[in-house]
């Protein structure tokens, strides 16, 4: 993916997008039954939160339909990656290497992590055994 201009979807619009991922191209009243689901928010905030993120490039709506339908611009993982580059980007100044990734930093245990990372590798290798 390349990198764009697209802006960051708020903590809302993640919600919507989500939604959208899960049913695939839907109208408002379907976003809306998938995310009452899991959180309360009203109709019409669905709508007009839709309307902001078809301004925002965040989705696209054909408008060709009644009711119309949104899509998500960018693919799950894509989204995913984009705000993975921003917060690597502002918090720790685009660098992936540091103290924090550093095995001698004292507040972080890689042995435990790679022990894990150890036995979910394992147990793959099992399943393709058989």
């Amino acid at each position: 993916m390349r990198k764009s201009r697209l802006p960051l979807p708020t903590d809302s619009e993640l919600l919507i997008l989500q939604a959208l991922w899960d049913l695939g191209p839907s109208t408002v009243r379907e976003v809306h039954e998938e995310i009452l689901k899991g959180k309360k928010v009203v109709y019409t905030t669905i709508l007009k939160l839709l309307q902001i993120m078809t301004v925002k490039d965040l989705v696209k709506r054909d408008a060709k339909r009644r009711p119309h339908i949104f899509a998500p611009k960018l693919s799950e993982d894509d989204t995913q990656r984009l705000m993975l580059d921003n917060l690597i980007g502002k918090a720790f100044r685009g660098r992936t290497h540091g103290s924090l990734f550093e095995p001698e930093a004292p507040e972080v245990n890689l042995s435990e992590d790679l022990e894990e990372i150890r036995r979910l590798v394992d147990k793959i290798e099992v399943r393709s055994e058989v």
